[in-house]
């Protein structure tokens, strides 16, 4: 068990998707946190990413499955098959924004955002959503890629545990990070 004296309430998971962890994808990992968490009672509000098909030539399909609602959010635009530009899409990012805020608004524990990729980086994507929970005292999990921990960097100005892509470590750090009791009367009435 990991034991954190200073507790950010930004934990970000520095991870590079093209080296294998010995726990998983980070995705799997993510998903792995969210499940325990509501095991113990928690709640945790936010996004698992998915990837869809992909047509012949071009990238996989991006989805987010909101964690209270099931719902798939697609967050990527198919420019075929020789684009070369960003094919996150601005309406997709939008609405998974809109539902973070929903979740906000209905008391969660934890706001899970699969990355601070792009988007966030250029002030964009899923970035109002972070600092809505955080001004709202919701702990956020999160994970950068090393080519965006810089921009992660500047945007928590040194407020923010950095993870190893280890579940029980982010799992530690989560219970540390919660303020409130676990809801398992709440969940059961």
């Amino acid at each position: 068990m990991t034991i954190f004296t200073d507790l950010a309430p930004l934990g970000v998971i520095d991870f590079d998707d093209r080296i294998p962890v010995d726990a998983g994808p980070v995705d799997a990992i993510f998903e792995a946190v969210a499940r325990q968490l509501m095991a113990e009672g928690r709640i945790p509000g936010g996004f698992l990413q998915r990837e869809g098909p992909a047509p012949a030539g071009c990238c996989a399909a991006m989805d987010l499955e909101d964690l209270r609602t099931g719902a798939l959010i697609r967050i990527s635009q198919d420019l075929g098959p020789s684009a070369r530009g960003c094919r996150l899409d601005p309406r997709g990012l939008a609405e998974a924004s809109a539902a973070a805020q929903v979740a906000i608004g209905q008391g969660i524990d934890l706001l899970i955002i699969n990355r601070f990729g792009k988007g966030e980086a250029d002030g964009q994507g899923l970035r109002a959503a972070m600092i809505a929970a955080l001004d709202a005292g919701i702990p956020v999990l999160t994970a950068a890629r090393p080519a965006y921990m810089p921009a992660c960097a500047a945007f928590h100005g040194g407020l923010a545990t950095v993870l190893e892509a280890d579940a029980a470590q982010i799992l530690d750090w989560c219970r540390g990070v919660m303020r409130q009791p676990a809801r398992i009367a709440e969940l059961q009435s």
